[in-house]
């Protein structure tokens, strides 16, 4: 039997710091999970948008048959491949800003900022996702 892990709010903010406008985890994350109904938009706006296929899964199935899989399961991603950041990171005045910032997707908004070591960036590795209480695929976490 599978439970939800409840997450105390409360607790998460003591150890989050409000935004420096630095914009580390912009260029830290390189993959967001993207809810169905932002992909559409990130895309129109110019975003990367992609799915995990792997190369034994490609000799199985064609790209077209894997990623609406990946849509119909939601397994969506906005990404990021390279060290420059998030295509909607702009920097202005020497802080850094979201081009869509209102319309940012919901992985970006529920992301809270954490530079008091290294050990956060260790611990939930490049999924800020994990910060919403959901797995690198956006699924909910689950105690076994």
């Amino acid at each position: 039997m599978t439970k939800n892990i409840a997450i105390d709010q409360a607790a998460l903010r003591t150890i989050f710091a409000e935004c420096r406008q630095c914009g580390t985890c912009c260029k830290s994350y390189r993959k967001i999970t993207l809810q169905p109904d932002e992909v559409d938009f990130i895309g129109k706006m110019g975003g990367h948008v992609g799915v995990n296929v792997s190369i034994a899964q490609l000799r199985d199935k064609s790209m077209e048959q894997l990623v609406g899989e990946a849509s119909a399961t939601g397994k969506v991603f906005m990404i990021h491949p390279d060290d420059k950041g998030c295509i909607f990171l702009q920097k202005i005045n020497g802080k850094h800003a979201c081009k869509i910032y209102h319309h940012r997707p919901r992985a970006c908004r529920g992301f809270r900022c954490n530079l008091a070591d290294s050990s956060f960036l260790d611990l939930f590795g490049a999924d800020s996702i994990h910060l919403l209480g959901q797995d690198r695929f956006g699924l909910p976490l689950v105690k076994k």
